[in-house]
């Protein structure tokens, strides 16, 4: 049985990546509204990480015995009116999401959880790569500015991402 205390931080941490979910998606939105479909694409994909980030952490949950409490999900707000002001949102959203594992991993500590410290450390990895990819597409839009043929190229190149599902734990 899962410590109550640990419980609820995974609980409050599985609203969080639902929570992303539905950011990306609205991102998504905002992208295929632009007519910039592979960024559109981009998004669909961490749209498809997020879902699979969180039913990771439904999963161990229901494995390790623990209660399982869906709460309302947060209406997302796109930040930003460019793809550098979004991919910047994204970042602190990822930053964010970095904090929240780190706060659910120190609960885990506390209670002496060393199983739920396992699983954990997955998602702190996955974190550190995420915030790096989105890093790099930051610089990438940086150095393309307001040059409109490079963010065409871009496109293209975001159009080709492929989501595959994620060995979790």
């Amino acid at each position: 049985m899962m410590n109550k205390k640990l419980q609820k931080a995974f609980n409050d941490q599985i609203n969080k990546e639902l929570y992303s979910e539905y950011l990306y998606l609205a991102m998504k939105i905002y992208f295929q509204e632009q007519n910039l479909q592979g960024f559109a694409n981009w998004f669909d994909v961490q749209v498809q990480e997020e879902h699979a980030h969180a039913m990771g952490m439904f999963d161990y949950m229901n494995e390790r015995g623990g209660k399982l409490q869906l709460e309302a999900i947060e209406k997302p707000v796109v930040e930003g009116d460019t793809p550098l002001t979004i991919f910047e949102h994204v970042l602190r959203h990822e930053e964010f999401v970095t904090s929240r594992i780190n706060a659910l991993m120190d609960v885990a500590e506390d209670v002496r959880d060393r199983a739920a410290l396992s699983f954990l450390d997955w998602y702190l990895k996955e974190q550190v790569e995420e915030e790096a990819n989105v890093g790099r597409l930051l610089a990438t839009l940086r150095l393309i500015g307001d040059d409109k043929k490079a963010l065409f190229m871009l496109d293209k190149d975001l159009a080709t991402r492929t989501f595959v599902a994620p060995i979790i734990g």
